[in-house]
């Protein structure tokens, strides 16, 4: 019989071969592995190495019987929880079953065996096996659940109370300014006035990005398709970053034909670049970052790349950080929530295309969004 790792293990335990044979006959059924001893010092070797449903032990086998191997397994915590279920030829004496209840049984049965209890009473610790695992699965999610709930609430607080504690402090120092015996220029105002957009917009985009990854979840993430130009996109994005990566002091270089007419939703395919050249700029380590535009000539397909020379990404993480709330090793004191790259993909697979990755540690990263030139004629 072939084996899954999803099978439930069973434990049968008598010194005589024939009726180990007989009783795994009677009880083998797909999704059961039968293990069979020999004797007690083989059956607590192998609950060592398997989580078993069941154990099924002789009474009466030399040098250890079954009692005694019952006392053992309650004595360990890695067998304690194993029900036991004896196999006795001795009769229904009231001394024996009591011994074999102190000593941790949950059942008797009795020889000659009564084909259809064994195989009830097997089935039903096997379902009581399966439910349990499934609880234990599900508390394991269930504390993941709160695990990531706890960190993105976190993560949320820490990217809020920068902005906002920059435009409070902004408040604070116009007011000052404002009481001045010489009130300032409209010119400084301005500056000022513009800095608190920038961090009032950099909130909406959070927020934006909150919503996008609910919407995805559910299956709302819409597209409304429409002509557009995928070059004139890609520019008006790398224009309005250039300010950001001027501050940063990085050199942003754009390589695109004259036009690449499209059809798909302008406004979510400007999103998708905006997301790729921020992670550009956030991880970048401050070096060029280069923005190409073109057309497949392969396959009826347009792409957007970005590529930046920074610290790279792992092949084991280069899947994970398209999940959400995921980052790559090394970048926990980069701001951001691990949501950009998810919501990126979310997009391009609404538009029936593509967003991957090539990359190599302390190599840079060149992000691919690949999308083909007869876009979805319905919203998705």
């Amino acid at each position: 019989m072939t084996h899954t790792p999803q099978d439930v293990n069973v434990l049968l335990v008598d010194d005589l071969q024939e009726n180990l044979v007989a009783l795994e006959a009677l009880i083998r059924q797909p999704g059961r592995r039968i293990h069979t001893v020999r004797s007690g010092e083989q059956a607590l070797s192998l609950m060592l190495e398997h989580p078993f449903a069941l154990a099924i032990l002789d009474v009466q086998m030399p040098s250890m019987n079954g009692f005694e191997l019952a006392e053992l397994m309650r004595g360990t915590e890695r067998t304690r929880s194993i029900p036991i279920v004896f196999v006795s030829a001795g009769g229904r004496e009231l001394n024996y079953a009591f011994r074999g209840y102190e000593s941790g049984a949950v059942d008797f049965l009795y020889k000659p065996l009564d084909p259809h209890a064994v195989r009830s009473k097997v089935s039903v610790f096997v379902d009581l096996f399966r439910q349990r695992q499934e609880l234990q699965e599900a508390k394991a999610q269930l504390q993941r659940a709160v695990s990531m709930r706890d960190d993105f609430m976190s993560m949320i607080a820490h990217e809020l109370r920068n902005p906002l504690n920059s435009v409070y402090l902004q408040a604070q120092l116009r007011r000052r300014m404002l009481a001045a015996p010489k009130p300032p220029d409209s010119q400084t105002m301005l500056k000022m006035v513009e800095r608190d957009e920038r961090q009032i917009r950099s909130m909406v985009r959070l927020l934006d990005d909150m919503l996008d990854v609910s919407r995805a979840r559910t299956g709302k993430l819409a597209i409304v398709p429409a002509p557009y130009d995928l070059v004139a996109s890609t520019t008006a994005v790398v224009e309005a970053i250039q300010e950001q990566a001027n501050a940063s002091g990085v050199t942003v270089t754009l390589a695109a034909p004259d036009a690449l007419p499209m059809k798909g939703d302008e406004f979510r395919i400007e999103q998708v670049i905006t997301n790729l050249m921020t992670n550009a700029l956030r991880y970048g380590q401050g070096k060029p970052v280069a923005v190409t535009v073109g057309l497949r000539e392969t396959e009826p397909e347009a792409f957007v790349s970005v590529r930046d020379q920074g610290m790279g990404v792992k092949p084991e993480d280069q899947e994970r950080i398209f999940e959400q709330f995921e980052r790559t090793e090394g970048t926990a004191q980069i701001a951001g929530l691990g949501l950009g790259l998810y919501i990126a993909r979310q997009i391009a697979q609404a538009h029936q295309g593509r967003l991957e990755i090539r990359s190599s540690p302390g190599e840079g990263a060149e992000f691919i969004l690949s999308l083909p030139l007869d876009a979805p004629e319905e919203a998705a």
